[in-house]
This record gives structure tokens, C-alpha cells and sequence, in this order.
């Protein structure tokens, strides 16, 4: 009597055990977030796989966003259980999650854009420049941010921020951000942002540019990120449910 397909076993390849176990040792924490997995020739020995195998399973963790991969440097969990919540900012929200982030800031003065002054209208904007740092491994992202000089931030070079907070500081001034927009690039560190980020010359970062404006279309704030790409990853879904 033959067996049907759904009597028979099913077969998993060395690559799908192998993506299957490292991934539940870093969904319930014996990898934790942060942690480098060990090298491609030690998983390969330890699972008794190729490295070819290997790789191809470390390129699946990464699709699913629970390691990312630096070339010469390794794998590194990402993965730690909780969503970011991206209307707030990626460095934000990623410090908000529960990574141990801390803002250093550099410096608030006036600036020039006359690109958003053209399509906004807004004739000079303050511009506040951060640090992010993960107190175990350094800089993490460098951003600069946008604001109108009009009102009560026209004194924020000197009054400083509310809280240590733009986002308390714009609220603070009576801007709220009601829609936005974002796009995500790529950009290669100059001689400043290498040093900031104590990074080489060259190195690409993760470019993000945020514009989010009131509910009546007015600038509340324009800031662009840079960002490490071994800690931020940006997932799009798509389609109906």
C-alpha cells in the first residue's frame, strides 16, 4: 500500500536545522541581544554543516531580522523581542526599546536651508546636532535637526532644550507633528562624521530623512540621521491581509 504525501515525514535540509536552532537560542535569550555569534568555520564544525551552509543560513537570520552581518567583522543578534515604534524616530525608538542609548549633544545655532525655505516658507531654522551612544559599544547614530526659528525656539541657542528633549521642546513651542515623511539611503562618512561616529573615512551609514509637519502642511521639524547599519534595519510589508 503506497503512503501518501502528507503520510510521509517531512525532510528538513542541514541549512533549515541550522537556521531553525540558531534561531531559537536567540528567541528565548540563550543569544542574546548584542552578542556576536561565533565564525563561520565554528558553526560549521559545531553542526557539522559546510560553510557554505552555513552562510546561507546566516543570510536567512538576517532576513529575518534577527542578526546582522558586518563583512570582516561577524554576526551579531539584533533580535530582542520588542517592536520600535517608528513614529518617533529611529534613534529614539531604538533606545526606547530598551538598549542602553544615551543622547550627547553637541550643539544648537542657527542655520540656513533654502531648499525648506522655498517649500515651506520659513526663512531661518535652528539646527540641533546629536550623538547617540550605546555605552558598550560607541556611537551608534549622528543626527542633525531642523526647526523653525520663529516663536519660542528662537531662543533655543540659549534657553537649550526642554527636558534634554527636542521632542519636549517642540511640543513645548505648541509644534505637533501630525503626518511626515521619510526616505532611507545610504551615505559615506566625511573626515567630520568619521570622527563623530569614531569610524573610518568612507564607511557607508544608513541615511534617513525625516520631514514631519503640522496639521495645517507647516515645517515642525527636518532631521537627518545617520545611522549604523549593523543596529538599524528598516522592514516594509506590503499587500492585503
Amino acid at each position: 500500500m503506497n503512503r501518501t504525501d502528507q503520510d510521509r515525514p517531512t525532510r528538513f535540509s542541514k541549512r533549515d536545522r541550522l537556521v531553525h536552532e540558531l534561531s531559537r537560542q536567540i528567541h528565548t535569550g540563550v543569544l542574546t541581544r548584542g552578542q556576536q555569534l561565533p565564525a563561520e568555520h565554528e558553526l560549521a564544525e559545531r553542526f557539522e554543516v559546510s560553510r557554505g551552509t552555513v552562510r546561507s543560513a546566516l543570510s536567512e537570520l538576517q532576513r529575518r531580522e534577527l542578526i546582522a552581518t558586518q563583512t570582516g567583522v561577524g554576526s551579531f543578534v539584533t533580535f530582542d523581542g520588542v517592536e520600535l515604534d517608528q513614529t518617533v524616530g529611529w534613534a529614539t525608538a531604538l533606545s526606547r526599546s530598551g538598549f542602553d542609548i544615551r543622547a550627547e549633544l553637541l550643539d544648537i545655532e542657527k542655520a540656513a536651508d533654502p531648499e525648506l525655505t522655498a517649500r515651506f516658507g520659513v526663512a531661518e531654522f535652528i539646527a540641533v546636532r546629536r550623538l547617540r551612544r550605546d555605552r558598550a559599544a560607541g556611537p551608534v547614530s549622528y543626527e542633525v535637526a531642523l526647526v523653525p526659528k520663529t516663536g519660542e525656539l528662537a531662543n533655543l541657542p540659549r534657553r537649550g532644550l526642554v527636558d534634554d528633549s527636542l521632542t519636549a521642546t517642540l511640543a513645548a513651542a505648541g509644534l505637533h507633528p501630525a503626518r511626515g515623511e521619510q526616505w532611507i539611503g545610504t551615505e559615506s562618512l566625511t573626515a567630520h562624521t568619521a570622527e563623530l561616529l569614531e569610524r573610518r573615512e568612507g564607511e557607508l551609514f544608513l541615511r534617513a530623512t525625516r520631514t514631519s509637519t503640522d496639521s495645517a502642511g507647516g515645517l515642525v521639524e527636518h532631521v537627518i540621521s545617520l545611522l549604523d547599519p549593523a543596529r538599524f534595519q528598516f522592514h516594509l510589508t506590503f499587500g492585503t491581509a
